[in-house]
């Protein structure tokens, strides 16, 4: 068989196992798996195992109106650098993507300069709720994003009326930040100034617990298939496990790694996020549940600020950390670590996303799939440098931790744009399809 591009000699990771073979690639699509291929460029993956590629279906990119954070270009090249293929991107920028037209928007300005696949969610608003069903079918979107808590103006959506209303409109999945905003009002006396380990104590296990119940009930009331968002108490996840049904849930890499009792004394407010950094109980219970099968995917919920954002004593400091480049490699080290499976971390990041958002042609390698691929070489060991992150706020809550696992290659329809990181000469990115969207 002649081919464009073949992948030589790596551990490839199929929906049976892993097995030592070639992979052919031909228009962007896997066409064949072993076999004698006749190749117009060769890429050798001797040593390196060969995963299906990694989509992150939670980052904020910041445009557009927020440029000086982060921007979609900046952003998609962190994703490649860290062996992202795909991205779904968060509603919440200026102004928000709540429209048509705000998709649009956000298409054109992909178009060229985003360097993987992408689709942009419209976040649910009071005043959009009965428009969603039609808004949710746009092509390039991800679905829609509710937001209980956390947010401000148009795209908080806190009371049960109005979630009953965006609930009722459409039929995809809806992904949910699940926190009490009105329990969150009532306790922000408990905030102290200037002490950002306070931070999960306002934003407390019961705000998160009690958004999660009310929304659970909400969505089965509607007969509506829901998407809990970075999940941080382990009884929730407890809870989410007996609704399987109708929920899915994720969780994130920093909830998993970092633990309050280290993270506000050494890095303060750059480790603020909602919802919150927890204590180290909280993430090893993340552990057990993510080890009982619980969580469908990982999510960067990759939500940069400048330094000088975060650096402003709290509660004036904003919330949210970089993650989208750090993603894998955290996870490759908890797999070297023996926290979990490297199947667990492919079915986290590539089936789990493709099977609960019906993404189609993607999540798998098997012929007839777009031909996504991350590369990663299992043994290196290195250093998270400043110098190696590529989002425009330039910090990590990583920086500095050495790690088991890295990135060596990152194929996006069969087009290398990342290589041992170094990127491509153009940006190649297209909308991600989904199966909803194209076949009704």
């Amino acid at each position: 068989m002649i081919v464009d591009l073949k992948l030589k000699g790596g551990r490839v990771h199929l929906p049976g196992g892993p097995a030592e073979t070639d992979v052919g690639v031909k228009d962007g699509r896997i066409v064949a798996i072993g076999g004698v291929l006749e190749a117009g460029e060769t890429i050798d993956c001797t040593g390196l195992d060969v995963l299906p590629g990694v989509i992150d279906s939670q980052v904020h990119f910041r445009e557009p109106g927020l440029e000086a954070k982060e921007d979609l270009e900046s952003g998609a090249r962190a994703a490649v650098l860290g062996g992202v293929t795909a991205v779904f991107e968060m509603p919440n920028t200026k102004p928000n993507t709540d429209s048509a037209e705000a998709v649009q928007d956000k298409l054109a300005r992909a178009k060229d300069r985003m360097w993987c696949d992408h689709a942009f969610y419209v976040g649910a608003t009071n005043n959009n709720a009965e428009h969603l069903a039609e808004l949710e079918r746009l092509p390039g979107t991800a679905g829609v994003k509710i937001f209980m808590g956390a947010s401000t103006g148009d795209l908080l959506v806190s009371d049960d009326a109005n979630l009953a209303r965006v609930l009722a409109s459409g039929h995809r999945r809806v992904a949910i930040h699940a926190e009490d905003e009105f329990r969150m009002q009532d306790r922000l006396g408990e905030r102290v100034p200037g002490d950002p380990s306070s931070h999960p104590v306002w934003r407390d296990d019961e705000s998160a617990m009690l958004a999660t119940r009310r929304i659970l009930g909400l969505a089965r009331a509607a007969r509506r298939r829901i998407h809990v968002l970075h999940v941080t108490t382990p009884a929730e996840l407890e809870l989410l496990g007996q609704h399987k049904d109708i929920a899915t849930c994720e969780v994130t890499p920093q909830h998993l790694t970092l633990a309050g009792e280290e993270a506000y004394p050494t890095i303060g407010t750059f480790a603020q996020m909602n919802p919150p950094i927890r204590s180290a109980a909280h993430r090893d219970g993340l552990w057990h549940w993510l080890n009982q099968g619980v969580p469908d995917v990982l999510g960067s919920d990759h939500a940069p600020h400048t330094r000088e954002e975060k650096a402003k004593p709290y509660p004036d400091s904003p919330s949210g950390m970089p993650g989208v480049q750090t993603l894998l490699p955290l996870m490759l080290n908890h797999v070297a670590e023996g926290r979990t499976t490297l199947q667990r971390v492919i079915d986290l990041t590539s089936a789990g996303p493709q099977r609960i958002f019906g993404i189609a042609g993607k999540g798998r390698i098997a012929v007839g799939y777009d031909a996504d691929f991350t590369v990663v070489d299992l043994k290196a060991r290195w250093t998270i440098e400043e110098s190696w992150l590529a989002s425009r706020c330039g910090w990590s809550p990583f920086t500095g931790k050495q790690l088991t696992g890295k990135p060596i290659g990152t194929i996006v329809r069969g087009h290398r744009v990342m290589w041992e990181a170094e990127l491509a000469n153009r940006a190649i990115g297209r909308p991600v399809r989904f199966e909803a969207v194209e076949f009704g």
